[in-house]
């Protein structure tokens, strides 16, 4: 697999794009006035304690504040301390807190206080014991390596180190120059501990086009194009500190085509912000996303198949699911998915669409999980959320709907107009009344309705006059006594 990534630097925002085969896979967006929090360890204070819920909220200098479950509070000695949370903080406390996920939408920051300081190949647990190995790590030999080479680091003073993904076959050299890394970034952030005042930063984590070096780059990567030369500058510095195979891969791209047109990205972009989406074979999926759950369902819409329809069934299946893990990328959706595949009755054809699936999602960064085919037809999966999906980002709910998706109809609002005329009429003394409504509207009550709008006149005695508001959406209208 050939991989390249993508990093588009304006002033007010950053976006990096991971393109796999050709294939847009990811993408990240980072705006200035609305960086990510993940990873970022604030001097809190305990604002309220929640007995019945075993949590706290905790004022770290945001807009909400944050939330910390008692089970993520953690012991400088390693342990657990989940029993009470009445027994581990008060009001008034002052706690050090790290965010594990980002706000979302009318939620505050998720928060933990088992810090964790990553670098390119390791993660630094300074209240863990021993040493840990990322699950992706398959091969027992190498597994065993590093754990004895971790486990012979470890300070003196407590603290241990989880091996990342991208640590296997790394060199010993390599290894223990993040070991020495971390521990220098951890001393400085104990100090500044000490330093800090209450509901302040004390370390933040990196710039998303650096954390993208750090994170996504792997053996794979033969490219990294970026179109801002201070941007380059910095990677390329990280990269001679912490990856020098890569230096020679990392690109100023100077060109007037911009960086994103080169492989469709916003073309990308603006299809992972629509509902449908068009497979291949003719068929297509229906993605909804709600604060609760995102539903996916599968359609066969043009595809007939060649064969039978199970063999056309499962061939769109087969189609659905590497989209759809490709879609749960791209978009960044997260928490609970529910997929209606299409109806499959051989069992051979369920097992061998789930295992597509799964063999997709092995490539995915976010830790997810794939439950079997439910007797109702229906595939439930998790993906770890940490951050806003790509739809939260880029759009607000609509003006006209509130989010809803769908509007009144015009026919729906003129008997609305015809309920509220009769109310008015009876509940003031007027001379005339004056409806002002979209025009869609009033073209349907000069229309359609114009009987049951003249028959309305006749019955309270009254003229009624209408108006178009050009500003007025197709829910909206107002009556004006005269």
């Amino acid at each position: 697999m050939s991989e390249e990534i993508l990093v588009n630097v304006t002033p007010p925002e950053t976006r990096v794009a991971l393109i796999e085969n050709g294939s847009v896979q990811e993408i990240l967006v980072e705006r200035n006035r609305r960086c990510g929090l993940v990873g970022n360890i604030y001097k809190g204070v305990v604002s309220r304690v929640l007995p019945g819920m075993q949590a706290a909220f905790i004022d770290i200098g945001l807009d909400k504040a944050a939330f910390l479950h008692a089970s993520d509070i953690i012991a400088e000695s390693g342990e657990n301390r989940s029993e009470n949370i009445q027994e581990l903080i008060s009001d008034g406390d002052s706690l050090i807190v790290q965010v594990v996920k980002d706000p979302l939408g009318t939620k505050g920051a998720r928060l933990t206080t088992n810090l964790s300081i990553p670098s390119r190949f390791l993660v630094f647990m300074p209240f863990l014991k021993g040493a840990g190995v990322s699950q992706k790590i398959e091969d027992d030999h190498e597994r065993q390596r590093l754990r004895d080479l971790l486990n012979l680091s470890a300070p003196e003073g407590g603290g241990g180190f989880i091996a990342r993904t991208a640590a296997e076959g790394a060199g010993e050299d390599s290894l223990k120059a993040d070991i020495k890394f971390l521990l220098r970034l951890w001393q400085s952030i104990r100090e500044r501990m000490g330093e800090a005042r209450p509901r302040s930063l004390i370390h933040a984590d990196l710039p998303l086009a650096i954390r993208a070096m750090r994170d996504l780059v792997g053996p794979d990567v033969e490219k990294i194009r970026i179109d801002s030369r201070a941007t380059w500058q910095k990677a390329v510095d990280f990269s001679q500190r912490f990856i020098p195979e890569m230096t020679a891969k990392i690109e100023y791209y100077p060109g007037e085509r911009p960086i994103f047109d080169l492989y469709a990205v916003e073309d990308e972009i603006q299809k992972a912000l629509e509902r449908k989406v068009e497979l291949k074979s003719g068929g297509h999926l229906v993605i909804d996303q709600t604060e609760a759950v995102t539903t996916i369902d599968v359609n066969t819409g043009a595809f007939v198949g060649h064969r039978n329809l199970e063999e056309t069934i499962f061939k769109t299946n087969l189609e659905a699911a590497q989209t759809i893990c490709r879609q749960l990328r791209l978009r960044n959706l997260g928490g609970i998915i529910i997929i209606d595949f299409i109806d499959m009755t051989d069992e051979d054809h369920k097992r061998q669409v789930l295992r597509a699936m799964e063999k997709c999602l092995a490539e995915d960064h976010a830790k997810t999980h794939v439950s079997e085919v439910s007797s109702l037809g229906l595939v439930q999966m998790t993906r770890k959320r940490t951050r806003e999906s790509l739809e939260h980002i880029l759009c607000v709910p609509c003006a006209c709907c509130g989010g809803r998706g769908s509007v009144k109809s015009p026919q729906t609002t003129c008997y609305e107009i015809f309920r509220e005329l009769l109310r008015e009429s009876r509940q003031f003394d007027i001379e005339q009344l004056l409806v002002l409504a979209s025009q869609e509207v009033v073209d349907r009550l000069l229309d359609e309705e114009s009987e049951h709008l003249a028959e309305l006149e006749e019955f309270i005695g009254k003229p009624i006059k209408l108006q178009a508001e050009p500003l007025y959406t197709q829910e909206q209208f107002d009556i004006v006594l005269v």
